[in-house]
């Protein structure tokens, strides 16, 4: 593993604050799919003991984002081959355009306030490191697709897509980041018909936006 600048944890619960950091650098490739993890290494850099690296590592374990071999400890998570990101979306298009469809006919007068909020939110400008701002749109991308789950009244729904997600953000530094603003007028179109109570609409909304999103990301298999 290459040494980096040493990271500063804030957060107040420490767990958390290790489980975050590392999530982290696996979501932008710090340490890269199929990397070996170095627990004892981690907790030195992160200057903590151990253990809550390792209970870190197993709730990546349960995202999808690490593995656990016998004998071999963990590694980062390969990134999805062209077939797996296929079947990863085809259950994205079975779960969110109903998820979407639910959402219109259940939420709340907040959920459908939240979620015109997020879609309206600007992506974030093109400053910084580049890292830092695949890492503000990914976010920003995420509470989107959140929220709506939220809105459908289906924690179980809920659950399964943010698994899913978790695997499309390994893929996000690949993304065309020119067509955010494409993104953002698709999450509107899903918002609009969310906010007016029309199922049929927010379903076709949304499968249309996830066709569109595969589509923009398939040149990272070429």
């Amino acid at each position: 593993m290459t040494s980096r600048e040493p990271v500063q944890l804030r957060r107040s619960t420490l767990g958390d604050d290790v489980y975050e950091t590392l999530k982290n650098l696996v979501l932008e490739h710090i340490l890269a799919p199929g990397d070996r993890i170095n627990i004892d290494a981690l907790a030195r850099e992160l200057a903590v003991s151990p253990t809550p690296v390792r209970e870190a590592l197993a709730r990546l374990e349960a995202d999808g984002l690490v593995r656990k071999r016998p004998l071999a400890g963990y590694t980062v998570s390969p990134l999805l081959t062209r077939d797996e990101f296929f079947q990863m979306f085809e259950m994205r298009l079975l779960l969110e355009c109903a998820g979407s469809r639910f959402a219109a006919e259940r939420a709340s007068a907040e959920h459908r306030a939240a979620i015109t909020a997020e879609a309206a939110t600007p992506v974030p400008p093109e400053t910084g490191t580049p890292e830092g701002w695949h890492a503000a749109f990914t976010a920003l991308d995420a509470r989107f697709h959140d929220l709506v789950a939220d809105a459908s009244g289906n924690p179980l729904l809920r659950e399964g897509l943010y698994r899913l997600h978790v695997h499309l953000h390994l893929h996000r530094r690949y993304f065309p980041y020119a067509q955010t603003g494409t993104t953002s007028d698709e999450h509107q179109r899903v918002a609009r018909a969310i906010a007016a109570g029309d199922p049929d609409q927010a379903e076709a909304a949304m499968r249309e936006h996830l066709v569109r999103a595969r589509e923009r990301h398939l040149p990272a298999f070429d």
